[in-house]
């Protein structure tokens, strides 16, 4: 019973940090897929819906982390986000590799602040991550499911 309240603790305090810096990840997102080669379409698009979209999905992960959220509310969200992508001109590629994106400014942050360093208990970080994980695995496979199917 101890480990899981000290897992919902790392979870919320995670939520917490994401939840507070949705502004600047979301920003650093934008930054990386409006410039890379491998997400041409996304330097043609309007830079805010963009932010807004990035920011929607680390706020979900916020909620994923507060168990706000099902697996069949992540399915519904991302696959609404592969079929809007489809109808919007993206490539599946870059689509994918905006999500993969928006995993990476995520761990920079947190390897940047130190969240999980030798203060917390190792199996606890193995947890976290593997909920932060299980959310952008979903996230990769509703969308592309969602994309096919439009």
């Amino acid at each position: 019973m101890l480990d899981a309240k000290i897992s919902q603790d790392s979870e919320s305090f995670m939520a917490d940090f994401i939840e507070r810096n949705a502004d600047e990840l979301a920003r650093n997102w934008l930054r990386i897929v409006r410039n890379h080669q491998l997400t041409r379409s996304y330097g043609a698009f309007d830079e805010g819906k963009l932010f807004e979209r990035a920011k929607t999905v680390y706020l979900q992960l916020v909620r994923w982390l507060r168990r706000e959220i099902s697996k069949a509310d992540l399915e519904a969200m991302f696959m609404a986000l592969g079929a809007t992508r489809r109808r919007e001109g993206f490539y599946l590629a870059e689509v994918i590799r905006a999500l993969i994106v928006t995993r990476r400014v995520l761990w920079f942050k947190i390897q940047a602040e130190r969240l999980l360093g030798s203060a917390m208990d190792p199996q606890v970080a193995l947890d976290l991550n593997n909920r932060v994980v299980l959310f952008f695995d979903r996230a990769l496979y509703f969308t592309t499911l969602g994309f096919e199917k439009q």
